[in-house]
């Protein structure tokens, strides 16, 4: 384990926190050996089902019939892909190998199985087995859900028949709290709730051979849920998962012991949810994504049992900020980290899945000017031509701010819903090296960096120090409206706030931005990430943007500075990359304007071209 990151990660822990960590290192050499074997976790007994569950999966799956029938068709020919990766191809009756649930698409090697104790496994710094995320989504067991639904809905047996293998197979594999599939608690979360799945549309067509294994499992899971919490400035979408794992399982196994767990997870769901979520809809760790992760875990425990009211309103809340945000695409915008999780899965490849959450979560399209969300630190301006999202929030969600960027006063713009600037994604997590901190850093967004620095300081894939802090000035609608914030991210290094405003200028868009506090104007790079598949060209400190033969876009720089153009290269040289799923990285334009920048600011125009321009 790396010294530098323990260090950083110590420096983001209040004392308390500090002992938790020890005590749980504790609580985890305790268990070993201990709490393992599947004998301690049997419980014959009836097919554990959610009726509420099986409605909504039923559902969700009429909305589309032919991507349940793909998903179905692919995985009974032995095909699964998730996160940019297609897994090596698998023929009946050898489906699903012992090692395929330690299996890494993309470094072809095969991580620790059922020989090593969970906690033993050091995921984090791993640099030749890949990134765990691939290994941990096949473990997630959710492509059983179409294939569950199959079985229900056309009593297809080629799908249970393939269930039952699964299952036999991951049981065998994966003894408790051995190998990769027990180490995080949000992944244990998820495939107690795809199991559920599972049940609650085929359980009385199981054997009990199978039921009882899924007891044990669901068993199992629950008392690793409970012994190992995420807790302080792991207390992101992470706990909301457990809870919800708690959650169904305790509805779905009742017992004494079990309506004590319901009702705790009852009360955490409800309490992070008002913690999760701003008052204002907009979700606290920054990333539209998560926050629909997080809103489909809530919706989702709510089809086991109702939810407080209060919660609903604020979920309701959050539909709002979606619409929003929304640029009328149907996905939502690539703000801070998304992984494309999903928690129900009725077909479709991630991006689809993505695009369906922000649907069913969103409330009808209201026109509007200007929006704003003062908690969370948005606004938007919407004038059904323009509609462009403007990031002037705080970096992330708790101590370590595990999925924000390094990106205030970053905007994102569509022009007649095609995307033009954008953010630059995630592109991977615990194996990204240089990438992740390209992809989260401040000169890869579409905002102003001194010196090739962050505004906030990176600390570890998911950790943060001296965090930038943003705030909105002004919000002005009408005509010539007018959109202004700054932030600090830049006072302790150079003595000066950075403040950017945006305003409408006759159907064009005006770009200021300040160095306030500086004795002299600072040189500055001021980036513009254009999405993939979108074509620039630079004369005279004018930038024309287009698509194919289509003209769309012209930004003009002040003539004070130079504009390169950066496409496809190492980070060091540039970059100009953006991550349209996880795992995958396109070359696309980068415009940046390098020059003096002082407390009179320059200034960057946007305007809308025609063909003929």
């Amino acid at each position: 384990m790396r010294i530098d990151w323990i260090v950083n990660r110590l420096r983001s822990m209040e004392p308390a926190e500090i002992v938790h960590r020890i005590r749980e290192r504790g609580k985890q050499i305790w268990s070993k050996h201990r709490d393992e074997g599947w004998t301690r976790y049997a419980s014959p007994g009836p097919v554990p089902e959610l009726t509420g569950l099986r409605e909504k999966l039923v559902s969700l799956s009429a909305e589309d019939p032919d991507l349940l029938c793909h998903a179905t068709t692919r995985t009974l020919a032995g095909h699964f892909e998730a996160l940019g990766y297609d897994w090596p191809q698998r023929v009946a009756p050898h489906s699903f190998p012992e090692s395929f649930w330690r299996f890494d698409p993309v470094s072809g090697a095969l991580w620790p199985g059922p020989d090593i104790y969970c906690f033993d496994i050091s995921y984090r710094h791993e640099t030749t087995l890949g990134d765990i995320k691939y290994v941990w989504e096949v473990n997630r067991l959710q492509f059983l859900q179409p294939l569950a639904l199959g079985a229900c809905l056309n009593h297809d047996q080629a799908s249970l028949t393939a269930i039952e293998a699964c299952i036999q197979s991951w049981y065998a594999a994966n003894p408790p709290y051995r190998g990769v599939a027990w180490n995080s608690g949000i992944e244990i979360a998820l495939r107690a709730i795809s199991l559920l799945a599972v049940t609650s549309l085929v359980g009385k067509q199981l054997s009990q051979s199978t039921v009882d294994k899924l007891r044990a499992i669901l068993n199992a899971s629950l008392f690793w849920l409970r012994r190992f919490p995420s807790r302080y400035s792991s207390a992101n979408n992470h706990l909301i998962a457990e809870a919800a794992g708690e959650y169904l399982i305790a509805l779905a196994l009742p017992s004494p012991a079990n309506a004590e767990i319901q009702k705790a997870a009852r009360q955490a769901l409800e309490a992070e949810a008002l913690k999760q979520f701003f008052p204002d809809g907009s979700p606290a760790e920054q990333s539209p994504s998560y926050g629909a992760f997080s809103a489909e875990l809530l919706h989702t425990a709510h089809c086991g049992s109702p939810l407080d009211d209060s919660i609903l309103r604020r979920l309701e809340d959050f539909s709002h900020f979606i619409s929003a945000v929304d640029d009328g695409s149907g996905q939502l915008p690539r703000i801070g980290d998304d992984d494309e999780g999903v928690v129900l899965n009725v077909g479709g490849p991630p991006q689809h899945h993505t695009g369906n959450i922000a649907r069913r979560l969103s409330s009808p399209p209201n026109p509007i000017a200007i929006k704003t969300f003062p908690q969370g630190g948005y606004s938007v301006f919407n004038d059904g031509r323009w509609h462009l999202v403007f990031d002037h929030g705080p970096l992330g969600y708790l101590s370590i701010a595990a999925h924000g960027h390094a990106d205030a006063l970053a905007f994102t713009l569509s022009l007649d819903r095609q995307k033009i600037l954008v953010d630059p994604g995630t592109y991977l997590y615990h194996s990204g090296g240089n990438w992740r901190d390209w992809f989260r850093g401040t000169a890869a967004h579409n905002t102003l960096a001194i010196n090739g620095e962050n505004q906030s300081r990176i600390a570890g894939p998911f950790n943060w120090l001296n965090k930038a802090a943003a705030k909105l000035e002004k919000a002005e609608p009408g005509p010539n409206w007018k959109l202004a914030a700054s932030h600090d991210g830049y006072v302790s290094r150079f003595g000066v706030t950075h403040r950017r405003t945006i305003k409408g200028e006759q159907g064009n868009i005006l770009i200021s931005d300040q160095l306030i506090g500086a004795d002299k104007p600072i040189v500055a790079d001021i980036s513009f990430q254009l999405a993939a598949g979108l074509n620039a060209s630079i004369t005279d400190n004018i930038c024309k943007v287009s698509s194919q033969s289509k003209a769309l876009l012209e930004l003009a720089f002040p003539r004070s500075g130079t504009v390169q153009l950066f496409c496809g290269a190492d980070p060091e040289k540039g970059g100009g990359w953006v991550s349209p799923s996880f795992g995958v990285k396109l070359a696309a334009p980068r415009v940046v304007w390098k020059g003096p920048v002082g407390a009179c600011g320059v200034n960057t125009i946007l305007r809308p071209l025609r063909d003929d321009d």
